[in-house]
């Protein structure tokens, strides 16, 4: 990738601090930006080895100076499906405002500056058979990836008013380290390690297409230094499973009886499917590197092996591991 300096907008986050990781032997000085909001942990990047600062900073309330940054990746967003039900107003006032005020940085203070903008699959709304192309319609089923749409919408209106040189990214779902424990794998592994009932929504039906945080960092890297201006580019997962199936699978890695699973009320507008293409990510040169039967072994190993990284978020928070915060 060539950049030298590099400005990552909520790396204490899942995807950033995994991003951030990965730049690890690069050899470029990164900034790293974030409000410390409910889904971020410092110490998700506790003895990373490269050139690093961090900025303490909501985008939502102002922009930056980007002046001397080549390359801008900008996860910032409050991205939980479950806590945009209980209480959207967040969501709205967090993701459209930090992504407008970083484009306004872009337009005022540096506006050759190279920037992904990391969005998400879930705009397509459920696919119940097929799988979504870029050009297919964006049909948000929650409030989260209705601003997930609203962010791109003002990028791609950047891009061709102003000029600014980004690209979109709709990962599929990610797993991986460092993921917060309110996340269906992280959850069901901390769960069942404490011996806690499993809560699965509904029937357990609903599929996901999963891919690992290294192949999504991977991915980014390819977009960015490859990827066209104003483009958007699909990252499919490596494999599709059922929640019940996934579920089951970390209960097997772990050696717990199934009977830790507790079926509990589906959630409100719950997709059954998530499905995309990837023809243009693959077309720029993308392949998965993580199976992903190998690699829910290691985040099941990752967690139980790092007990000292989720235990205090559950013990701040034990609400985190509930099965239905919408209820209030």
């Amino acid at each position: 990738m060539n950049c030298s300096r590099i400005l990552v907008t909520g790396g204490c986050g899942f995807l950033g601090s995994n991003y951030i990781r990965h730049l690890e032997g690069a050899g470029a000085r990164v900034t790293n930006v974030d409000k410390l909001g409910a889904g971020s942990n410092p110490e998700s990047l506790r003895g990373i080895d490269l050139d690093y600062e961090f900025l303490k900073l909501d985008l939502s309330e102002g922009g930056i100076d980007l002046g001397g940054y080549d390359c801008v990746i900008n996860f910032a967003s409050e991205t939980h499906v479950d806590r945009s039900i209980a209480d959207p107003r967040p969501f709205v006032a967090n993701n459209v405002w930090e992504t407008f005020n970083l484009l306004e940085s872009a337009r005022r203070t540096n506006d050759g500056v190279r920037i992904v903008h990391v969005s998400t699959d879930e705009v397509y709304g459920e696919a119940l058979e097929g799988s979504y192309g870029e050009d297919s319609p964006v049909r948000p089923s929650n409030p989260y990836s209705a601003t997930k749409v609203a962010q791109e919408a003002l990028v791609l209106s950047y891009v061709r008013t102003y000029g600014i040189n980004a690209s979109i990214v709709r990962p599929s779902n990610n797993y991986g380290p460092y993921q917060s424990p309110e996340k269906l794998i992280p959850k069901t592994i901390i769960r069942a390690i404490l011996g806690m009932r499993v809560p699965v929504y509904g029937s357990g039906e609903q599929v996901r297409s999963w891919i690992h945080a290294k192949d999504t960092a991977r991915a980014i890297d390819l977009v960015m230094e490859r990827g066209r201006r104003g483009e958007i580019y699909n990252i499919p997962g490596e494999s599709e499973a059922r929640n019940l199936d996934v579920v089951r699978a970390i209960l097997g890695i772990l050696g717990r009886d199934e009977s830790l699973i507790e079926f509990v009320e589906d959630r409100p507008g719950h997709d059954f499917r998530y499905s995309v293409r990837g023809d243009r990510i693959y077309s720029l040169g993308f392949r998965h590197g993580v199976r992903f039967a190998d690699g829910l072994r290691e985040t099941v190993e990752w967690y139980a092996r790092n007990e000292w990284w989720w235990r205090p978020i559950v013990e701040r928070d034990p609400g985190i591991l509930g099965e239905a915060p919408w209820r209030g």
